[in-house]
């Protein structure tokens, strides 16, 4: 691995959890990471309440946009450490294989687009942010460089396992 680590977040529509993610972790100014998003069948656009949603803490969503994960399965991209599905129907897809064999977890999250109400999503947009800034949060602050594969994994899956308060 390398000084920056490369992370990809998948969901299959690449419009909301991923790009939420993606923007997180690029707008935490952790300088040891650097943020990605893309989806086995990608949306035209980003979902707006997911615009909101990250704009409504401060962060710009300017560059955010719906990407294929062929895009990253490319001999010119960008080389994963790590790959997070967020998303139980991009979990049970069959991957792209992905150069440098990144290390795997999924951080299943709820859809927050459920909800037929437009205030409820609003809620569950703020919610998602919420939760994907908790296990970023962790993430970044895993000692990385000392945990050996099998110990990084377990804390990776841990992660997503629960709710992070």
């Amino acid at each position: 691995m390398s000084n920056v680590y490369n992370v990809l977040f998948i969901c299959t529509g690449n419009s909301a959890r991923s790009q939420m993610a993606e923007a997180l972790l690029n707008h935490s100014n952790n300088t040891r990471f650097k943020a990605y998003s893309a989806g086995s069948h990608p949306s035209k656009q980003v979902n707006p309440l997911a615009v909101k949603a990250l704009e409504h803490v401060g962060i710009n969503t300017s560059g955010l946009r719906c990407k294929s994960w062929d895009e990253f399965a490319a001999p010119d991209a960008p080389v994963m450490d790590f790959v997070f599905t967020l998303c139980d129907a991009a979990a049970g897809e069959a991957c792209p294989v992905w150069p440098g064999i990144p290390s795997r977890a999924h951080w299943g999250v709820a859809s927050p687009s459920e909800s037929l109400d437009i205030h409820a999503q609003a809620k569950s947009f703020q919610e998602t942010v919420t939760t994907l800034k908790r296990r970023i949060d962790l993430f970044t602050a895993l000692p990385i460089n000392k945990l050996d594969n099998l110990s990084l994994k377990l804390r990776l899956d841990e992660m997503g396992q629960k709710e992070v308060k």
